[in-house]
């Protein structure tokens, strides 16, 4: 079975009046599904932001990252210029660790798509980007010609390396937990409290886990629960 991929489509127009008469979101609409149309992909969620484009306070673009982050999906936006111009912002907008399309961009993916977004204005994350598809093609390289990859090689990571890797770990464990938090108090409002009926409620609401598994358990729940504990 071909598993389609997930989207969360982001629509801004820039004044109140056109966000209520829906002037300009058909247009958009419209060309996120035409970008989306060969059949394998899936709008999970949209949101709509009404607001100058010049401001960087976006809650519903914030509300549309958490989602796609909550459901490892990406974000998908009708024009690169429905975001911002403000280099700054797309900067921000990448740190989310959040794929994001646009459908009149089709060839954002990847690191040139980064460095598009980013124009000229970060090099080093186009040089990170690249660098990283090379090492991945060496890596496929080597492993089609059979060479074994991994396990130990009579080396070592630096402490300080090592601590950087569980602080950067520790970081995207506690934003997992806080893109849950809300779903999570959602859920507690309706009866649903203990850690059993939390997973079935997320294994059902297809929620992805932090390893990306498709079903939840009990004590997976009391952990994310424990960290938001810890955080809040």
């Amino acid at each position: 079975m071909t598993v389609k991929r997930r989207f969360v489509a982001y629509y801004r127009v820039s004044t109140r009046k056109q966000g209520q008469s829906g002037l300009g979101l058909d247009a958009q609409r419209a060309a996120v599904a035409n970008h989306l149309g060969d059949g394998l992909a899936n709008v999970i969620a949209e949101f709509t932001e009404v607001e100058s484009g010049r401001r960087n306070d976006r809650p519903a673009l914030d509300e549309a990252l958490t989602a796609a982050r909550l459901h490892r999906a990406a974000l998908v936006v009708a024009k690169v210029d429905r975001l911002t111009r403000s280099v700054g912002f797309l900067e921000r907008l990448l740190e989310a660790g959040v794929d994001v399309r646009f459908a009149d961009l089709p060839a954002i993916e990847g690191p040139t798509g980064r460095f598009m977004l980013q124009q000229m204005a970060a090099v080093a994350e186009l040089e990170a980007g690249l660098i990283s598809a090379r090492t991945k093609a060496a890596l496929a390289a080597a492993k089609a010609r059979g060479q074994r990859l991994g396990g130990y090689r009579k080396g070592s990571l630096s402490s300080d390396t090592q601590a950087r890797g569980r602080a950067e770990q520790s970081r995207l464990a506690d934003r997992r937990a806080a893109d849950l938090a809300p779903l999570l108090k959602k859920l507690r409002a309706k009866g649903v409290t203990s850690p059993t009926e939390v997973a079935r409620a997320l294994t059902a609401q297809g929620i992805p886990t932090a390893r990306g598994g498709v079903k939840w358990s009990a004590p997976q729940v009391t952990l994310i629960e424990a960290r938001l504990a810890r955080i809040s």
